[in-house]
């Protein structure tokens, strides 16, 4: 059994259309096939900026909501969204369960390693790998954090000097558009799969906050996600519609859903 978990969150974006981020979720738990969705009622309204933060106080009540939301769910869950801190939840929780066995493989053109301290918008979506590392804003840091060898970064292609100063130092596996398939090599193990859209080349899905060019094209990606095995959790996140989806984006991400199902 597979539940669909609509986070319709949108704060954590510094994008002056941020709110389009929710309409977003909702379209991609339409798409996403499952036997059940559960849409989170996270809030609704802008927040106050806090620590370096935008928004803090919203992102820490959205968190307890789909917290509480996800432990109702005794499916296999694929979380869909809004910005990507919508699976901060469902990442702990499967690094709760998996321990130090879980691998989360984050397909983003994005590496999202920024802190409250090296990111001046403040804008949370790109800390949240680094919040999962045990060192972004203290009340979004999971109790037990991934350690930096359970991190693949993969499809990455626009990260800034801090992201890629701390990639090396962690010692974090980075794999860029060229060499995506080699996330594959060795990969065992429970394995959670977090995909931002802006992962794919804008020229072929367009519905995004942050093109970036030269990216994975879509059909690359789901033969890649589906040739992983133990896939305990996924996400599907940054879906940005402009208006009505082109019926080429939505096939994406409906196939691509599938795709990730187990």
């Amino acid at each position: 059994m597979t539940t669909v978990l609509c986070v319709p969150q949108w704060q954590g974006s510094g994008l002056g259309e941020a709110p389009r981020l929710a309409a977003g979720a909702r379209r991609s738990a339409e798409l996403v096939a499952a036997d059940a969705l559960v849409t989170v009622p996270v809030l609704d309204t802008g927040g106050r900026p806090d620590a370096g933060v935008r928004a803090l106080d919203v992102l820490v009540e959205n968190l307890r909501l789909t917290q509480e939301a996800l432990a109702g769910i005794d499916d296999w869950v694929i979380t869909v969204g809004g910005d990507c801190g919508v699976d901060l939840a469902s990442i702990a929780a499967a690094r709760a369960r998996y321990g130090d066995r879980l691998t989360v493989l984050w397909i983003d053109a994005h590496p999202d390693l920024y802190t409250p301290q090296t990111l001046p918008s403040g804008s949370f979506h790109g800390m949240v790998l680094r919040t999962l590392l045990g060192e972004g804003p203290a009340p979004l840091v999971p109790e037990r954090p991934l350690s930096p060898e359970q991190v693949i970064i993969a499809g990455e292609r626009a990260g800034g000097a801090a992201e890629h100063e701390y990639i090396a130092k962690a010692g974090i596996r980075r794999y860029g558009v060229e060499d995506l398939e080699k996330v594959l090599d060795g990969l065992t193990g429970p394995v959670y799969v977090h995909v931002d859209l802006d992962v794919l080349d804008p020229t072929e899905f367009g519905s995004i906050g942050y093109p970036e060019p030269d990216g994975v094209p879509p059909q690359r990606l789901i033969d890649l996600v589906s040739r992983l095995d133990d896939v305990v959790g996924s996400a599907i996140t940054e879906h940005m519609p402009s208006g009505d989806d082109a019926a080429g984006e939505a096939e994406v991400i409906r196939r691509l859903g599938a795709a990730l199902r187990r």
